[in-house]
């Protein structure tokens, strides 16, 4: 999770870095859920790490379309001062 934030925090130009740096952060929940899960012999870390699978999912189509959208305008995925 502290990898993905890491990535987050150091990349400033590269969208498509940043969203991917987001997923891992969302990996890092789900691994930390499925592994309290199993710790205290419960099932709803597990439920809820597939609530969270579906937020990435949902994230990393809308974050594709838009950097599609930023493409189509800018032609490069960079974030520069424009």
């Amino acid at each position: 999770m502290f990898l993905g934030a890491g990535g987050v925090l150091v990349n400033k130009r590269n969208i498509l870095i940043s969203v991917i740096s987001i997923e891992l952060m969302f990996y890092g929940l789900n691994f930390y859920l499925i592994s309290l899960s199993i710790c205290l012999d419960d099932i709803l870390g597990e439920l809820f790490s597939l609530m969270v699978l579906t937020l990435a999912a949902a994230e990393s189509a809308l974050a594709l379309a838009l950097i599609m959208a930023y493409f189509r305008i800018f032609f490069n995925i960079f974030m520069n001062e424009h």
